[in-house]
């Protein structure tokens, strides 16, 4: 489910002349017995809103007074988020004729055209207040408090996110609230300035317009204004034609598929961006350490201490929080059961919150390899919004091959990347160009279009994340490790890592370690294995020019400590 939350405004909006039929009432309960929270959001002074509208308790939380005080009614708590007026300040109005004039827990207010010496008044006492106006009437609130904030801060209280929420409402005061809900929607008494803003307008007006949206979200979750929302689709680069190759946020599941070097992490990191840029939440599974650097989000595991399923749960509750979530320390063997874990606990967040938005799966070749049997991933078949990034398609669990909308295929020889994805799903695509790509190029399938794949211009990150560095620095590499063998084939040193390879460097004979330098072969590693282009550069000179054991051995040791085992 994509929308939890359903914020509406009450005057013009769910109320006709102050008052909410029946009908509308039973429409707002129905909605809830469908797992939906409701949230009331009004301009109205609390007390005021209490008399006129006596089923109030049927909502969850009431943010009252235009976003100033929010009220439990299941607890009678309420919260304020700004300060009480001054006594003195409100006489001096009443004192200045201000009539009609009320004042709740923060809110002062009263009517056009009053609002000149409400602000007369401002500037006597040298307070901090705002006006807000809707519908002639005139609000002063403290700076920075409207039906945006106070919903943003109710959302908090029940641990749900924005981008779960369906906001409604028909006049200027919820112009703040449909900005940054999920979904906009005004009812067709709204005033044209927000309907303008809205992404659907409901054919009746006030609560007949109110049980039309809710009556949607209940059939289909609102599926049907996908296409509509396009403002908030994820860019995902550029087709060659320059048109913007766009994702909608939910529905999308993402295989991203290539050779090692090919632009697979710097396409995941700027993906990552985004979604940390937009406020949607995800889960980066992240084997070796590649996204640890990233900023915005927290980590959780490291090289030596395996990841927690709790404290990452415990993390995840807060719906402003994103978590890297390192399996370096975990066996190799091991790592598809922890994925078993950790998807039946985010799925049991997912169905009260949710959240996270996006799951994403580096080397999810290890994590949910095809090896294993179908129904240890069978959970996988109720998630959406999912990306799993391999070296190749068939590595992958068939239920993440089968549940995929879009195949971005980088490195080389991207067409049989999707033809053999094609070919795991029993379809077939038209020959393809097997033109290289060039480095920030991919070959994309979005299967829901129907169109021929189509080649992209990937985003880049902004943050420069020093890609793979802990594996390469202290983890395993397999058989991309360096083996000392010396001039005769004598000897087999693996150095695993680049912690491990200036250890035995330093251990080596000196025609072995001449043997391999005279040869080039560390830079080469370097560069081929460690995929590290600038360090290979730098001991390549040092191959060149030094021909000193010692020297040569210091010398490139410091360079592989500057990039790797120095400060972050």
């Amino acid at each position: 489910m994509r929308y939890f939350v359903m914020a509406t405004d009450y005057d013009g909006t769910l109320a006709l002349h102050g008052g909410v039929s029946d009908e509308v009432v039973e429409s707002l309960k129905a909605l809830k017995a469908s797992g939906r929270t409701i949230i009331l959001v009004t301009g109205r002074e609390l007390d005021e809103l209490k008399t006129l509208f006596p089923a109030h308790a049927v909502f969850d939380l009431i943010v009252a007074e235009n976003g100033a005080l929010i009220y439990n009614p299941a607890t009678l708590q309420e919260t304020a988020l700004g300060d009480p007026p001054p006594e003195a300040f409100i006489k001096e109005l009443q004192q200045r004729g201000v009539q009609p004039l009320s004042a709740g827990r923060v809110i002062v207010a009263t009517w056009e055209p009053h609002q000149a010496t409400v602000l007369e008044v401002i500037k006597q006492f040298g307070i901090e207040r705002q006006i807000i106006f809707n519908k002639g009437a005139v609000m002063i609130l403290p700076p920075g408090i409207n039906k945006s904030k106070g919903l943003d801060a109710a959302l908090a209280q029940l641990g749900f996110s924005m981008h779960n929420v369906v906001a409604v409402g028909d006049a200027e005061n919820d112009t703040a609230m449909l900005q940054v809900a999920e979904c906009a929607v005004s009812v067709s008494n709204a005033l044209p300035a927000l309907q303008k803003i809205s992404d659907w307008i409901t054919p009746g007006d006030h609560g007949t317009g109110v049980m039309q949206l809710a009556a949607k979200m209940r059939e289909n979750d609102l599926l049907v204004l996908d296409p509509i929302l396009h403002r908030h689709y994820l860019p995902m680069g550029d087709r060659f034609d320059n048109t913007p190759f766009q994702l909608s946020p939910y529905g999308s599941s993402i295989i991203l598929a290539g050779t090692s070097g090919g632009g697979k992490t710097t396409l995941t990191a700027a993906f990552m961006e985004i979604l940390l840029q937009r406020g949607y939440q995800f889960c980066m599974i992240d084997p070796e350490g590649d996204y640890l650097e990233l900023q915005g989000v927290v980590t959780i595991g490291d090289v030596s201490q395996p990841p927690a399923i709790e404290p990452l749960m415990q993390l995840l509750e807060n719906p402003a929080q994103s978590v890297v979530v390192c399996t370096l320390a975990l066996r190799m063997e091991d790592k598809p059961a922890f994925l078993q874990q950790l998807l039946a606990a985010i799925m049991k967040l997912r169905q009260h919150k949710g959240r996270p938005h996006w799951l994403l799966l580096d080397e999810a070749h290890h994590l949910a390899p095809a090896e294993v049997s179908e129904q240890s991933f069978a959970s996988l078949q109720a998630f959406r919004n999912i990306m799993a990034i391999t070296t190749r398609p068939e590595l992958l669990h068939a239920t993440l091959l089968q549940k995929a909308t879009t195949l971005i295929a980088v490195g080389e020889a991207p067409h049989e990347t999707l033809h053999s994805y094609a070919g795991l799903l029993g379809e077939s695509l038209p020959d393809l160009p097997d033109t290289p790509l060039q480095k920030g190029e991919a070959l994309v399938w979005h299967r829901p279009s129907g169109e021929a794949p189509f080649f992209v211009r990937t985003l880049v990150p902004q943050q420069i994340l020093q890609r793979h560095k802990r594996k390469y620095a202290t983890g395993d590499m397999g058989p991309a490790s360096f083996i000392f063998t010396g001039p005769e084939n004598k000897l087999k040193l693996k150095a695993s890592n680049l912690h491990r390879f200036i250890e035995i460097s330093d251990g080596v004979d000196d025609d072995t370690w001449m043997y391999h330098l005279l040869r080039h072969d560390y830079s080469n590693w370097i560069k081929d294995d460690v995929n590290d282009e600038t360090l290979s550069e730098q001991v390549a000179k040092i191959e060149t020019a030094e021909q000193d054991p010692i020297t040569s051995r210091s010398a490139i040791a410091q360079l592989i400590q500057q990039h790797y085992t120095g400060p972050a």
